[in-house]
């Protein structure tokens, strides 16, 4: 259903593009060409409602009527979630002889779980720190 209200939208937006480059400028925009800069030809009577102005008018509300509803359905299927649902949990410490780890203010970010996961897989081993550079021989 939901693809084809598309194809529909989509003919109705080169429809109302159509229409809308098929009518004639006025003199160019705002009113340029009305002389004296007034607004004489604004309800003329060649201005008022003709047929390109009626499809354009029609077309501006099926284009807007078929937004409503392909968003409508869009939303439709989903479930409210609150931003709470997603933090993650808190967990006991695997091994519980071993002191937790320190509190820090970054402490259970992305690369801390990567860490942990890192060391996991490596069964446990923590990953060897570097020494420190030797003195410089004078």
């Amino acid at each position: 259903m939901q693809n084809v209200l598309i194809v529909i939208h989509l003919i109705i937006v080169v429809a109302l593009v159509g229409v809308v480059l098929l009518q004639r400028s006025e003199g160019g925009g705002l009113g340029m060409g009305s002389g004296g800069g007034g607004v004489g030809g604004f309800m003329t009577g060649r201005g008022q409602a003709n047929a390109l102005t009626r499809a354009t008018a029609i077309l501006a509300g099926l284009f807007f009527l078929t937004s409503i509803v392909l968003a409508v359905m869009a939303n439709r299927g989903r479930v409210q979630r609150s931003i709470i649902d997603g933090a993650p949990a808190t967990t006991a410490p695997a091994n519980p002889g071993q002191p937790a780890a320190p509190s820090a203010p970054n402490a259970g970010g992305v690369l801390d779980q990567l860490r942990q996961l890192q060391n996991q897989t490596q069964g446990g081993a923590q990953p060897p720190t570097p020494a420190p550079p030797a003195a410089p021989q004078q």
